[in-house]
Formats: structure tokens, C-alpha cells, sequence
């Protein structure tokens, strides 16, 4: 592959990161001015819709800055963060999209999943990453009802682990050994870059992550990471 097309595949998997928090963007911007057009403005609603404006902003600067750290091949911002809220916060980000999917989300999050040592937007990043994939394969298909379950717990050895599962076609055999591969892809337009840059991040900081079949159908992506002592 010529650099010209590298570059162009790197541009467009960058984009399609920054592209979740800038149209919520502009869904919370719609909202807000929904709110205050009323006969009697509602400012309580108003003004929460502008929080979620600041936070999805900042959201986006932290990625394109997060981006940058892993181009330039820097550690970034490694610091101990509590896992579930790193999870919840991700889930938060996507949750527009989950409601507007008509999927049902399912969470079951360790109450002793601790804390990691990471680089927050990175991981936060992943989870987005491995959310959104449950998504569209579950939107390809109407042959089971949309599920899509979040699931954190933690071993003896003090590693946690994270799985995200979906109610979607799943993988076969032959596409499940070539899923993280670089530029490879199953998706219409899809740049094959989402899950190979996932697994990299995962892996610098000193995790896995694979995908297996899920029982009666579907797919879970998993990853671990190690912890750095509980909550």
C-alpha cells in the first residue's frame, strides 16, 4: 500500500474517532435551543444540555490530542483512574447513539475492579471503539432483539478484564483470525484501522484483546488490563 493510501486510511479512521463527540455536539446544541424557544424556557434543561456541550468538546480535544501522543509515539497521560468510571463515562458518550439504535444496554460492573494505570482517553477510546462495533453489527441485522451487555470483573492475580458483547450476526471462523489485522475490513467503507490501533493500545499497556463467539449469537470483545489497587 502506497503512503498517499496510508495516510488517507489513518485521516479517515481519525476523523470517524472525533466525529461521535462533535455530533453530539450538535444534537445537545439543538436541545438547548429547543429549551430555550419554549413559550416559558426551560433553563434547568438548557443548562445541562450546554454542560453536555462542554464535555463532549473537551471530549474531542482530548482525542485529537491522545491521537497525537500515539503518532508521535509518546506514552501520553499515564495515571491511576478507576476503571468503572472510565467504562461509565464511555458508555455515557455512546449512549445517544445506543437510544436512537432501539438497543437495550445491559451493564455488570465489578464493584472491586480497583483502579489502572492508563492513559484515560486511550482506553476510554477502546471501549468506544468495541461499543460502536456491537452496534453496527447489531443494526445489520433484525434476526435477534438488540442487546448489547458491558461486563468488568476482576481475577486473583489483580487483573481486570472487560468484555463487550452483542446480540449481532457474530464473527466466522475465517473473518475472527484476520479481525485485527491492519486495513482489514468486513465493513462497507470501513478503513480496518478501528481495531487494529485498539489492540496496539491495549497492548502498550501491558493487556490483550481478542473476540470470541457468543452463545446462542453475537460476538464479545474482550480485554484485560493489569490494576494498580482497588477503590
Amino acid at each position: 500500500m502506497s503512503t498517499i493510501a496510508s495516510i488517507e486510511e489513518l485521516a479517515e479512521s481519525i476523523a470517524h474517532e472525533v466525529n461521535q463527540p462533535l455530533a453530539a455536539i450538535v444534537v445537545n446544541a439543538e436541545s438547548c435551543l429547543l429549551w430555550l424557544g419554549k413559550a416559558t424556557p426551560d433553563l434547568g434543561m438548557a443548562r445541562k444540555a450546554a454542560e453536555r456541550i462542554i464535555r463532549n468538546g473537551r471530549h474531542a480535544s482530548e482525542v485529537i490530542r491522545s491521537v497525537r501522543a500515539m503518532l508521535g509515539n509518546k506514552n501520553g497521560e499515564m495515571a491511576r483512574y478507576s476503571l468503572n468510571c472510565i467504562i461509565t463515562d464511555a458508555i455515557d458518550l455512546m449512549a445517544l447513539e445506543i437510544g436512537s439504535r432501539s438497543i437495550t444496554l445491559e451493564t455488570q460492573l465489578c464493584g472491586n475492579a480497583g483502579h489502572v494505570l492508563c492513559d484515560r482517553i486511550q482506553i476510554q477510546q477502546v471501549l468506544i471503539n468495541l461499543i460502536r462495533n456491537g452496534i453496527e453489527s447489531m443494526c445489520g441485522s433484525n434476526e435477534f432483539p438488540r442487546r448489547l451487555h458491558v461486563h468488568s470483573s476482576v481475577d486473583a492475580a489483580g487483573e481486570v478484564s472487560i468484555a463487550i458483547s452483542d446480540s449481532g450476526p457474530g464473527l466466522d471462523a475465517k473473518t475472527a483470525k484476520r479481525i485485527f489485522e491492519p486495513f482489514f475490513t468486513t465493513k462497507s467503507g470501513g478503513m480496518g484501522l478501528g481495531l487494529a490501533i485498539c489492540r496496539s493500545i491495549i497492548q502498550a499497556h501491558g493487556g490483550r484483546l481478542w473476540a470470541r463467539p457468543r452463545a446462542p449469537c453475537g460476538c464479545t470483545f474482550e480485554f484485560t488490563l493489569p490494576t494498580h489497587g482497588r477503590c
